[in-house]
């Protein structure tokens, strides 16, 4: 992170005399849409318009598929070490921009500015140096095979791949994709969200400035109607990384069986379980961390923990603990650099989340928030919300709100918890609470999630994978499971006699 970073900042003055442009980037420069068509791109933070969005469409992917194309055979066959040394560059041009990333970020997404300079961005830049290091780390094999032979089995590089990122981490996701695919020595195009596209367009400039060669990032604006699917269909393109909705996951399935069978990496919803047992040693930590796997980032975290199942003879001294934790996730100026959350993605996805918490005040009871805030004219904040007294079954408990909304529920044995938290389509993650631990393996054993964090939640870092079961998708983000997403082995034998 840059160290120019500080709270004293003016970041409203900053933000004002930001100058921003929202061309798409094809062959390492910025383009406009091929037909000159644009749309604004709108802060949730205050309403402003912030720039006008190249509005991409199918010949602009195709532009930008060639790009990638024509850049293959170079990067993939530059070596490891190049692509590190590359790579490790883009890394320092980022850290120097950090506070320009994170400004965009904030203006974008409607965080606040307090977490992304000091998590999101450093995290982006830390995921990519790590993939870079890893670059020139990875080996082949030599099986056995029979006398008067050997053979070497190498990873290699799939070509040209596609990837479609969500707007709650916007450049952090999209990190994630770019940094092993282009480190394993593939080329890219990516599509932002249409809400979030401004940090991404300004990491592929600095990657041109730090030697990323034309045509190896590409960078395409627009719908997911116009772009997601262009890319989900196109013949070249060999492979497609996507992090976002189960059911946009199944149209990409149907895509690639009607295309060209790309090889696909979904990452798709999750309504993830913190289950907390009467045993915790430390039932104020438990809520602490319960109020962040539920509220941070607004609720707008795939892997939130917003179904808190809590055994009996706790219940009520947990929920009391909760609310105080909660008061920190209370919604504030994102551009102010204080603590507390910041606006949601749009008034049209708060008025969905707010239809929750209506649901929830008619058919059970809120416990504590509900509330909808106005902040600098926008109307995109609401109050972390806690509902209780909803039957397990409850539509609340199995769909993903992606809003600051979590409910509560009650249990009394270890194998009513399992199968409570295990009652979901989703399999993305899970936390445990627990001194016992004998019980923390055996829970986690049966959990059905991806990640089972055990007293804490939604751990994660850039060692350990991060990915689903069920319909939370396949394939695998972080850790040097990533490649599998953007190689395959390949046998070559060769015979002596």
């Amino acid at each position: 992170m840059s160290t120019s970073t500080t709270f004293s900042t003016d970041w409203h003055s900053r933000a004002e005399a930001l100058a921003i442009d929202g061309r798409a980037f094809i062959n390492g420069r910025r383009a406009s849409a091929g037909d000159q068509l644009t749309r604004p791109t709108i802060s949730p933070i205050d309403g402003r318009t912030l720039a006008d969005l190249a509005a991409c469409r199918g010949a602009d992917v195709d532009s930008a598929v060639a790009a990638a194309r024509r850049a293959f055979p170079s990067w993939s066959r530059s070596g490891a070490a190049q692509r590190k040394e590359t790579l490790l560059a883009v890394a320092v041009l980022m850290e120097q921009h950090a506070d320009e990333l994170a400004l965009l970020e904030t203006l974008d997404s409607g965080k606040p500015i307090l977490q992304t300079t000091t998590v999101d961005v450093p995290g982006a830049i830390s995921t990519l140096r790590w993939y870079a290091e890893a670059a020139d780390k990875q080996s082949g094999e030599l099986p056995a095979v029979p006398p008067g032979a050997t053979a070497l089995v190498t990873r290699e590089p799939l070509g040209v791949v596609a990837a479609v990122v969500p707007w709650n981490y916007p450049l952090e996701i999209a990190i994630w994709k770019i940094a092993p695919a282009l480190a394993a020595g593939n080329t890219m195009v990516l599509k932002p969200a249409e809400q979030t596209s401004l940090s991404v367009l300004r990491v592929a400039e600095l990657a041109t400035e730090a030697g990323l060669p034309d045509g190896v990032l590409n960078i395409i604006t627009g719908t997911g109607r116009e772009v997601g699917a262009a890319l989900a269909h196109h013949m070249d393109v060999d492979a497609l990384a996507f992090t976002g909705s189960t059911a946009v996951s199944r149209t990409l399935l149907e895509a690639s069986g009607k295309s060209n069978l790309k090889r696909l990496s979904l990452e798709a919803g999750g309504k993830s379980s913190n289950v907390v047992f009467a045993d915790t040693a430390d039932l104020a930590t438990a809520a602490a961390k319960a109020a962040f796997g539920a509220f941070y980032n607004q609720g707008q975290v795939c892997s939130a923990n917003s179904r808190i199942l809590v055994q009996r003879e706790v219940h009520d001294e947990f929920a009391a603990l909760l609310a105080k934790a909660a008061a920190e996730y209370r919604t504030a100026d994102p551009l102010a650099g204080l603590e507390g959350n910041g606006s949601l993605i749009s008034g049209a996805h708060t008025d969905d989340v707010e239809r929750w918490i209506v649901r929830g005040r008619t058919e059970g009871e809120v416990l504590f928030g509900g509330e909808r805030r106005e902040i600098r004219g926008s109307d995109a904040y609401l109050e972390p919300t806690l509902l209780g007294g909803l039957p397990a079954d409850h539509d609340v408990h199995r769909d993903e709100i992606f809003g600051p909304v979590a409910v509560l529920h009650a249990f009394d044995t270890e194998s009513e918890a399992v199968s409570l938290a295990n009652a979901t389509d989703y399999g993305l993650a899970a936390s445990v609470w627990t001194s016992d631990l004998s019980r923390a393996h055996r829970v986690a054993g049966d959990l059905l999630a991806g990640t089972v964090s055990v007293n804490t939640v939604d751990a994660l870092g850039n060692t350990t994978p991060f990915g689903g079961f069920k319909q939370s998708g396949f394939g695998r983000d972080l850790s040097l499971y990533a490649f599998d997403n953007y190689t395959a082995p390949k046998t070559t034998w060769i015979q002596f006699g």
